[in-house]
């Protein structure tokens, strides 16, 4: 969606927020700053940003990773987008492949830059010398698809003085077909609203965006003032120069300072809406908003919330996709990835329209793991027996560790009430995967499992994936025969499977069952979360390649180098022989008003080698 029409959605409803926001990234230069940058951006999503922007690399330099990070925040994390893109230096063919992975990655808006002058001090040898030249290219081309914003300079810019020229140049970004203005910078307020008046009385009528920079620490605000060549009030100075040396005192009073300097440009009239150049970080912008009251305002605003229950895609051949297995409920990378072949996506019912298999697992092992080696040590260390894996596990459901192989991210406050319960299985041989509550007409806007549109309820059967010793295998599908036939309208349902795929279920081969559901007015009922045998047997996969992935980092040299070879051979005769016997096994109580604790008391009740 165009950037101005999400701004003027936002603001049209009876109680609008004082203002919306949105959030600067810049491309990290390591493989493992991407992926931390992306769980950033992922946490940053719960703050409901307007938008994110993506900066291209400095002095035109071609960079793909702008164009994959696009992709990844379009299509995985569901963020509206808009790329960077400047022409200095840039040959149009270049200028042409971006535009066309950002289309085609559904972007509809690209801040059009002229980018920073060759560093020699030669002239631009790109097609494009000027940020107007390459407006007039993306609207010749591309017509009215691209909403396109352009940079300003309250302050002056280095390369010319004449203020009047600078509005003159402004004004011809604006006539070639820009959407929005970005500024650079600042910290001085009462100059800057001068300016709003300046460029309204020029004739520039396209909503003005000021660029709001954090104060993190004294340095580094004074080092970004510098570069940026742009004012210090002096108040700024006094405040914080005797405190220069406590960054967490200089972080408390520049939020405070900042936080004024945002509210008084709410108050001018001239903006609603302020963009975050966060530097990759995300403490000190959160400061500011909650300084500002805008996270609670903008969550309460009608505009913005969530139509499912998963994040949805933003990718332009995922738009009708209303349906996803519950398996990847903690891996959207590798389920955006392994479906993106697909031509079409369930809309109503899984089998409507379902393409017929998963992609395959091709991913090197830094791909399907998403961590580095170095950074899968620190998450995990080197577990040598179950025991370790368990209190691994056990860490991630307490929210000491945030992240699994098998989970991308920190878990979730939906699964509290389970937690206790969850521990206790892995306390006793069950390696926990992934869960759900049961829930019964829940609220649609409920604070923790709410979704979808107001007046509504939500519904959820409960879930409960682990892996269990094949040992006890038998005793658990023994158990759960005894559960249903002495209680056949609390019906559990399971499927477990090995590693080679032998596949055991009390579930008909065509069952596809719902797991979430959710009631509206006027509308159709909602089924978007199911479990069925097909998507599970190629989770499946993905869980004993995790497995195997695992063993294969701790052969590579950046772990050699760190962890004792004993060690090392332990953790791979282990997780290999754990690979090799434990069965994945998920179970759902179909009776979704039932207790929590009927699956639980189910499994603890079992014992066997590993129990």
């Amino acid at each position: 969606m165009k950037i101005s029409e999400k701004l003027k959605q936002a603001h049209a409803g009876p109680n609008p927020p004082p203002a919306t926001f949105s959030f600067e990234f810049f491309v990290p230069k390591t493989s493992q700053g991407v992926q931390n940058l992306y769980d950033r951006m992922d946490r940053m999503y719960d703050l409901n940003p307007i938008f994110i922007d993506i900066t291209w690399n400095a002095g035109g330099r071609s960079s793909s990773l702008t164009n994959e990070m696009v992709y990844t925040a379009q299509s995985t994390l569901g963020l509206e987008t808009c790329m960077h893109l400047t022409c200095t230096n840039m040959p149009v063919s270049y200028l042409e492949e971006a535009l066309d992975k950002a289309y085609k990655a559904g972007c509809q808006n690209i801040l059009a830059l002229r980018g920073d002058p060759p560093l020699d001090g030669s002239e631009s040898t790109g097609d494009f010398r000027y940020a107007k030249d390459l407006i007039a290219y993306i609207r010749k081309n591309y017509g009215d698809h691209f909403n396109i914003g352009i940079a300003a300079y309250p302050e002056g810019h280095p390369e010319e003085e004449d203020d009047e020229k600078l509005l003159q140049y402004l004004k011809e970004k604006t006539d070639a077909g820009a959407d929005f203005i970005i500024t650079q910078m600042f910290y001085d307020v009462d100059n800057f609203i001068a300016w709003c008046r300046r460029i309204r009385d020029y004739g520039i009528n396209i909503p003005i965006i000021p660029g709001i920079m954090p104060i993190s620490t004294y340095s580094a605000f004074i080092r970004r003032a510098k570069w940026s060549e742009v004012a210090v009030p002096q108040h700024f100075l006094d405040a914080l120069d005797p405190i220069k040396e406590d960054d967490y005192a200089v972080r408390e009073i520049g939020s405070q300072l900042v936080a004024e300097l945002c509210q008084k440009l709410i108050d001018s009239g001239f903006v609603n809406h302020l963009h975050f150049y966060t530097m990759n970080l995300e403490r000190s912008t959160i400061m500011l908003l909650e300084r500002l009251n805008l996270i609670e305002c903008v969550k309460d605003n009608e505009a913005v919330g969530e139509d499912l229950p998963w994040r949805k895609s933003l990718h332009p051949n995922r738009s009708k996709e209303q349906i996803r297995p519950i398996f990847w409920q903690n891996r959207k990378y590798s389920y955006i990835s392994r479906t993106s072949g697909w031509d079409e996506f369930p809309n109503g019912r899984w089998g409507d329209s379902r393409s017929p298999a998963f992609g395959d697992i091709d991913l090197s092992a830094s791909q399907l793991l998403r961590q580095s080696p170095k950074r899968a040590l620190e998450l995990w260390g080197c577990p040598q027996e179950l025991k370790d894996l368990a209190n691994i596990v056990i860490s991630y459901l307490k929210n000491e560790v945030k992240a699994l192989p098998w989970s991308d991210g920190p878990i979730g406050t939906d699964t509290d009430v389970l937690k206790d319960s969850l521990i206790k299985l892995n306390e006793n041989g069950f390696i926990t995967l992934n869960s759900q509550p049961a829930l019964s007409a829940v609220r649609s806007n409920d604070q923790v499992y709410g979704w979808g549109p107001k007046n509504g309820f939500v519904y959820q059967k409960q879930y409960l994936e682990f892996l269990v010793h094949k040992n006890v295998a038998p005793q658990l599908l023994k158990a759960v025969e005894s559960h249903n036939n002495a209680d056949p309208t609390g019906l559990i349902t399971f499927y477990l499977v090995d590693k080679e795929g032998n596949l055991t279920t009390n579930s008909k081969d065509d069952d596809i069952n719902a797991v979430t559901w959710g009631v509206f007015p006027g509308e159709e009922i909602l089924q978007p979360t199911i479990v069925e045998k097909v998507s599970f047997l190629a989770w499946k996969d993905e869980v004993f390649s995790l497995i195997d992935e695992w063993v294969t980092i701790f052969h590579s040299k950046a772990i050699s180098e760190l962890v004792e070879q004993s060690k090392i051979e332990t953790l791979s005769r282990f997780l290999t022989d754990f690979g090799n016997d434990y069965v994945l096994c998920n179970l759902v109580n179909n009776d979704f008003t039932s207790d929590n604790n009927v699956m639980f008391q189910l499994l603890n009740s079992l014992s066997g080698p590993s129990n």
